[in-house]
């Protein structure tokens, strides 16, 4: 477990609030009360609350932990409000007693940052943008590892970071950062900070683009000087990305970086988003001291992660893609242009669909010409088939499991059945995990007889 010393360290004798008692609450309340605080930790839900109190028994007899809505308290005097970044604070009733309070809202990054200074030498490299975060943040503990460097990787993917167990020194933590999270941290200053793209997005939380790309740029402002930015050469020129940062930032364009190697013998990095997404990782390794022998190798090793460009079944020479991560046409686009038509013969079969975040698919529409044939699904199927009638055939399926069968039948040898769906997952599935785990289940029960499974 990451924190600072009880006697010295940066929570010893403060007080928190903390709202939200899942996994990473859970860590933070660990990480506070090992550090020191008190704590008036709150859940909606018994359960976690009981679990909290069970864990840490010691604390609640001494009356550092206690249980209580900090909505409705009084937070004067408090040292901070930690919230996960999944609570709404544009219109939670949390911010307003904060700031009635005169208690900052935090996350558990920013508590990380706060124990720094107690934890064994380190470097941090932190990844944001609107897509690519998480294939991003893999490859880059990746090729750490490959190097043999000690390595964790947290923040918006994978385990809680104060849940884990702190790094030996010479160690680089790896942190995905959504908006979210950059919003609730204050002090967090990346050896290498890098925005890989920016595209609308979470428009519900800010007063529009420009306070979401505000939200991206405030990594940046936490930079020391001499500290790498790598950044998209569009997120600068278009919009100012670097406009915290300090004066003279040193700073890396993600399209100028060369890489070691051909993109054709990395099976897991295929596609221009790809190559975009390892060069940026390529770029902070390579600030930290990793060498280009290793870092191809690492490329050539590199597993992408589940429900991003994951092969997860072929039968009949079609190979089945499970890209459900993709809840925006932004980030459905890079994987209709990973695979272009061969010999004149278009080879995407596209389930696309959900619960639609905008109106159109127009950041897809220059990779039409790539898709053979679209199924689509959920509450922005009507809408997502009068869009693409005019340029591929269209078949309405409604249903994962329908699209999928048509697609398989429909597709030749050499074809792609690709779930790209550009759309958030609530309509039909809890999340794009959920969704994405559905697309495998049912690819592996009509592909089985032909694997010689049924």
């Amino acid at each position: 477990m990451i924190t600072a010393p009880a006697s010295t360290g940066a929570f010893a004798g403060k007080r928190y609030a903390l709202l939200g008692l899942a996994r990473s609450g859970q860590a933070a309340l660990a990480s506070l009360l090992a550090g020191g605080a008190a704590v008036m930790a709150w859940d909606a839900k018994e359960e976690p609350r009981a679990a909290a109190a069970a864990a840490h028994p010691d604390a609640v007899e001494q009356g550092r932990l206690s249980f209580a809505d900090p909505v409705a308290a009084d937070l004067k005097g408090y040292d901070g409000v930690v919230v996960s970044p999944g609570v709404p604070i544009n219109r939670h009733p949390i911010a307003d007693a904060a700031r009635a309070g005169g208690a900052p809202l935090v996350c558990d990054i920013e508590l990380f940052a706060q124990c720094r200074a107690w934890l064994p030498a380190h470097k941090v490299v932190g990844i944001t943008g609107t897509n690519g975060k998480s294939t991003t943040t893999a490859l880059t503990r990746h090729l750490f590892e490959v190097a043999g460097v000690p390595v964790l990787m947290g923040g918006n993917i994978g385990l809680p970071i104060l849940g884990q167990e702190p790094l030996p020194s010479g160690g680089v933590y790896v942190l995905e950062l959504s908006s979210y999270q950059i919003d609730l941290t204050q002090s967090l200053d990346c050896e290498v900070a890098m925005c890989l793209n920016l595209s609308p997005d979470h428009l519900d939380r800010y007063e529009g683009y420009a306070g979401y790309v505000a939200s991206k740029a405030r990594l940046f402002g936490m930079q020391a000087m001499g500290h790498l930015a790598i950044i998209d050469y569009a997120a600068e020129m278009e919009d100012d990305i670097l406009r915290f940062a300090p004066e003279g930032q040193p700073f890396q364009f993600i399209d100028g970086v060369d890489l070691p190697g051909q993109q054709a013998d990395w099976p897991s990095l295929q596609g221009p988003h790809n190559r975009a997404n390892a060069q940026a990782a390529v770029a902070a390794v390579r600030a930290l001291g990793v060498d280009d022998a290793t870092i191809e190798a690492g490329l050539k090793s590199f597993v992408g992660l589940p429900h991003r460009m994951e092969r997860v079944g072929q039968a009949g020479g079609v190979l089945f893609i499970n890209d459900s991560k993709a809840t925006n046409p932004a980030s459905t686009a890079p994987a209709l242009a990973a695979f272009p038509p061969a010999d004149g013969h278009k080879r995407i079969h596209w389930i696309c669909g959900g619960l639609p975040k905008g109106d159109d698919l127009d950041e897809c529409a220059p990779w039409f010409g790539n898709v053979a044939a679209a199924y689509t699904i959920g509450d922005a199927g009507a809408r997502f088939a009068e869009i693409l009638d005019p340029y591929m055939p269209v078949a309405r399926a409604e249903m994962m499991c329908e699209a999928i069968r048509l697609a398989r039948e429909a597709a030749a040898p050499g074809d792609i059945v690709l779930l790209s769906p550009a759309c958030a997952s609530f309509d039909q599935f809890r999340d794009y995990e959920a969704r994405g785990e559905a697309f495998r289940q049912i690819v592996e029960v009509l592909t089985a007889p032909e694997n010689g499974d049924g």
